[in-house]
């Protein structure tokens, strides 16, 4: 995994700053140039060659039993100081910065929902699985299903899953592969990341989340879903219910990013109350 270092800390958020003020949001997600490409094409075409239904099955086995460290949920969010996205083309900071964005964002749009305010900081902690020596091409990144053809909106598609051997086993390389129609994303064998991750610590620790808080957890990277409108013949009527949510995280998720970096430690009483309230205590990891 390569570690960089982010910008100064110390710089202040300026809340009544406009999204659009820090960036056109035309340019976020942008796969086809900027800085950043090299690097972000580079893990795409990792994942896209490793991540097979047996690779998804083993990790599963690996890290069910949650036996990787004990420590509170604002420990790990402190964890991920150390951590870039090098999936990412829109950000070079610490992921911690954009957990704190992402919250505040929610926040301020729905202040009645405090469990909302609470998946803002939550969404990415399942990255701490990078600085346990996982690779990041395992750990960040769009989710898509393996067990099926990759659909069109699958970012790289064209260009990164000629290694993959699921291609060509006949098993898994229709519309449909191993799935049922409509059987349900709930049955639906994900990439492997930090997104199912978190939502099967989640579950094994009994946060006290409503299901639409563990839904934008589990698929809040599944892009060629809920952006790309593909997987569609996988859907059950409860995911289509569940896709509004979705996307209304997304818009914190996505266009947050802007590198005015929040005063995290104004904001740390605040989200220690919510994390009191929903998740408290020593978790298993």
């Amino acid at each position: 995994m390569k570690v960089v270092v982010g910008p100064d800390p110390s710089l202040v958020y300026r809340p009544d700053m406009g999204t659009e003020a820090a960036k056109d949001q035309g340019s976020f997600r942008n796969y086809t140039s900027g800085p950043l490409l090299d690097r972000v094409f580079a893990t795409y075409k990792l994942m896209h060659t490793h991540q097979t239904v047996d690779f998804v099955r083993k990790k599963h086995t690996q890290f069910g039993s949650f036996s990787c460290n004990k420590m509170t949920v604002m420990e790990a969010v402190d964890m991920l100081d150390s951590l870039v996205d090098e999936s990412d083309p829109d950000v070079d900071f610490p992921n911690s910065f954009h957990a704190f964005q992402t919250a505040e964002g929610i926040r301020k749009a729905h202040p009645d929902k405090d469990w909302f305010h609470l998946v803002g900081l939550l969404h990415d902690l399942g990255k701490v699985l990078a600085l346990w020596g996982e690779p990041q091409w395992a750990v960040v990144g769009d989710t898509f299903p393996v067990g099926c053809r990759p659909q069109a909106s699958v970012v790289f598609r064209d260009s990164t899953f000629q290694e993959n051997p699921d291609l060509w086993d006949p098993r898994y390389s229709s519309e449909l592969g191993m799935y049922q129609p409509h059987c349900g994303l709930e049955n639906v064998l994900m990439s492997w990341g930090h997104d199912e991750y978190l939502y099967q610590m989640m579950r094994f620790n009994k946060f006290s989340l409503p299901p639409e808080a563990f839904y934008m957890i589990r698929f809040h990277s599944f892009y060629p879903w809920h952006t790309g409108g593909d997987y569609r013949q996988l859907c059950s009527q409860r995911d289509l219910d569940m896709l509004p949510w979705v996307q209304e995280f997304n818009k914190f998720d996505l266009y947050t990013k802007c590198p005015d970096l929040p005063d995290v430690d104004q904001l740390r009483p605040y989200y220690q109350e919510l994390i009191d309230k929903y998740c408290p205590g020593i978790l298993s990891w």
